[in-house]
């Protein structure tokens, strides 16, 4: 087995995005660990600044930056810190409501494609210069299963994710030959305290139903440590797609629950 490889002084920041909570939060940890600096990007400030001391107790260098991904003056702003970069994780994002298209909420449909990919898409542009300029960059993408596949009652949310895949994609084959990775992790079902929460509208039960009679969903650190691993192979290796799903989902409709 190849042995993690150790981030290069010119390639050792990492900007999460996200970072509040969930995916977003553990991927800090674990990238913090394995040696790099991370700047911590969301909305939430006490959440990040909170996580940012944690980290920093435990002796690892880490930043809070408050960030409205779809705010494309406050992300050029946040990228001027910037000369060089060595990752940028593409994590924020989120689903709202679970409608058919006959009823669903454009507000919400566009909110999702806000946040998911125009977020994805300007601190992606934003800081591809100095993920350039590091000479070893790396771009994740957090899709989802839903960005290669369907269900009913999903179609927003499926949009989104596909047009994130669709960017990671093209991305990947217009960037080719610069010293920039492009990988793209599309986890199932990952059970956080916020995720399907946010999707319900804050209903309780209605978030507890995506999860019932699963014994084992994904956790947070799962998908964390999935994109630290891809992050930390060889710079010459890249993890083009990597799709990860608990035991018990077989796809995006096929799951065993133990009612």
């Amino acid at each position: 087995m190849t042995a993690p490889a150790a981030p290069s002084a010119a390639s050792r920041i990492a900007v999460v995005t996200g970072a509040s909570s969930g995916i977003g939060a553990a991927t800090a940890r674990q990238l913090a660990e394995a040696g790099y600096r991370v700047v911590l990007t969301a909305r939430r400030t006490d959440r990040i600044e909170a996580l940012a001391k944690e980290l920093g107790a435990a002796g690892h260098e880490a930043t809070a930056y408050a960030l409205d991904v779809t705010d494309r003056a406050a992300v050029d702003e946040f990228a001027t810190a910037f000369k060089t970069i060595g990752v940028l994780v593409n994590n924020a994002g989120g689903a709202l409501g679970a409608d058919p298209v006959a009823s669903g909420d454009p507000a919400e449909w566009r909110q999702m494609y806000e946040t998911n990919v125009i977020g994805t898409l300007n601190v992606t542009q934003a800081l591809l210069p100095a993920l350039t300029a590091s000479g070893d960059g790396t771009v994740v993408v957090l899709t989802s299963t839903a960005g290669h596949g369907t269900y009913e009652g999903g179609a927003g949310y499926v949009a989104a994710k596909h047009a994130e895949h669709v960017l990671a994609e093209t991305l990947r084959l217009e960037i080719v030959g610069t010293p920039v990775r492009v990988i793209e992790v599309a986890p199932g079902m990952v059970k956080t305290d916020e995720f399907a929460l946010t999707r319900f509208g804050g209903d309780q039960e209605k978030a507890a139903k995506v999860y019932a009679g699963v014994a084992a969903p994904l956790t947070a650190d799962d998908v964390a440590d999935t994109i630290t691993w891809a992050i930390t192979r060889p710079s010459h290796v890249n993890i083009d797609l990597l799709v990860v799903r608990p035991r018990a989902q077989a796809s995006n409709t096929k799951v065993h629950r133990e009612l």
